[in-house]
């Protein structure tokens, strides 16, 4: 079975400088401000591994079954974006790439959040039900508006 690719991006502007979004996102010990996932799991294992921020940095986490089992890791970052490999054990194993790009506007900064990856296994047998997009898109939603909340009151 070959494997299915998929794409999930979400954008928002936010009414901040690039230079006050940026270590939000670098700083995997900032995430539990905004991610729209910290919520899921109140006994959430976090451990954190690597420099503080930038590349090499690695979030790894254990969780019920709501949040699941994974990490995410770092491996570029400039002042315009942070690239992120994101791995899930749980529920279903998975890879993908997590990219946030952070372009000065007029009225502040827009922030895209991409994931790219490709569904193999159970997890292509579950998007022919419902799409990557219809499953993680209102959370990146729901983390950006988080993630401006947070800019905002800082910037």
């Amino acid at each position: 079975m070959a494997p299915a690719s998929f794409t999930v991006a979400r954008s928002t502007v936010v009414a901040a400088d690039p230079t006050v979004i940026h270590p939000l996102i670098d700083d995997f010990r900032q995430w539990p401000q905004w991610s729209p996932w910290e919520g899921v799991d109140p006994q959430l294992d976090r451990q954190y591994t690597g420099p503080d921020r930038g590349v090499g940095a690695r979030y790894e986490w254990r969780g019920n079954r709501k949040a699941g089992q994974g990490s995410m890791t770092i491996t570029a970052s400039d002042p315009s974006r942070v690239v992120l490999d994101l791995h899930f054990l749980k529920p279903f194993a998975s890879s993908s790439v997590a990219t946030f790009l952070l372009v000065g506007t007029g009225d502040g900064t827009e922030v895209t959040w991409t994931m790219q990856g490709e569904n193999r296994g159970l997890a292509k047998v579950f998007g022919r039900f419902i799409s990557m997009d219809k499953l993680v898109g209102g959370d990146f939603e729901k983390g950006l508006a988080a993630l401006k909340s947070v800019a905002e009151q800082r910037g």
